[in-house]
């Protein structure tokens, strides 16, 4: 289960806090992943995200997922007064952010001494659960994102990228790997999706009217939404096309796609998804 992390996108409306949400919920829980996709380096200083991190970690005997990334929704940063600095600094800052929450997650006082971040003998406690959290970076750029992955992640996350694009990007982030002296392998690949689906037409489309609020925030209809979602290759259709899709994505190396959940009065694509299309992809 993971949550975005966003004061609002598109029209402003309830809900709560990310890391509120996520501590009720490791309580609550005793098995699943859970974790933020992804947390902008513009709305905190990173060492509060390491703090938090790390107590929601224990908190959930160690199944927290800390995602990470350079920030890119301009409204919502000029509605709170938020700085939004230009597209290299937020990098910059994401780059140095990533490495600093690795430090203080480390035994013992930790030392960085960075362009936007410093640290002089900072020894967080508590600190994570045993290891520490699981770092997912999340980005589709092609470049200053994949840079900071390659680096540092466990995991690389991007959103809704055609098979075309995420071969590219994918290319990006190995090249990168090999700069830092890494397995290109050892970064768990992992894709987000505003996924519409639905076991039958009728599903579909019920699925497409619900997202067109969300994600086309009314500029399509359902069948336009559709239109759009084929074209831009995002996921899309019934249980055979959705699977043949999920299937093309994992021959290029995705090794999960988190679907993101619109219909929030109602269970049933989430129990749609558990019951039949995960058994048909689950060893692709």
């Amino acid at each position: 289960m993971f949550r975005s992390d966003h004061y609002f996108i598109g029209e402003q409306q309830d809900s709560l806090d990310t890391y509120v949400s996520l501590a009720i919920a490791a309580r609550e829980t005793k098995s699943i992943r859970l974790g933020t996709l992804v947390s902008p380096m513009t709305f905190r200083p990173p060492v509060e995200i390491a703090r938090m991190a790390a107590a929601i970690d224990l908190l959930s005997g160690g199944r927290f997922v800390l995602g990470m990334g350079a920030g890119w929704n301009e409204p919502e940063h000029v509605a709170y007064g938020i700085p939004f600095p230009e597209r290299g600094e937020r990098s910059g800052r994401l780059m140095e952010a990533v490495e600093l929450v690795r430090a203080l997650w480390s035994p013992g006082p930790a030392n960085f001494d960075g362009k936007y971040y410093q640290l002089r003998d900072a020894n967080m406690m508590p600190k994570p659960a045993e290891g520490r959290p699981w770092l997912l970076v999340g980005g589709s750029g092609p470049q200053r994102t994949l840079k900071v992955a390659a680096r540092f992640a466990d995991e690389w996350n991007c959103v809704n990228t055609p098979v075309g694009t995420y071969a590219e990007r994918a290319a990006v982030l190995n090249a990168h790997c090999a700069t830092f002296d890494r397995d290109p392998s050892a970064i768990k690949r992992s894709m987000m999706t505003f996924g519409i689906v639905g076991p039958n037409e009728k599903a579909l489309m019920h699925a497409a009217e619900i997202a067109s609020h969300h994600v086309g925030r009314g500029q399509y209809d359902a069948k336009g939404l559709l239109a759009v979602a084929a074209e831009r290759g995002v996921l899309h259709g019934t249980t055979d096309q959705v699977v043949d899709q999920l299937g093309k994505l994992a021959e290029l190396g995705v090794n999960e796609v988190q679907f993101q959940h619109m219909d929030f009065d109602s269970d049933e694509v989430p129990g749609y998804l558990a019951a039949e299309i995960a058994p048909r992809v689950k060893n692709l």
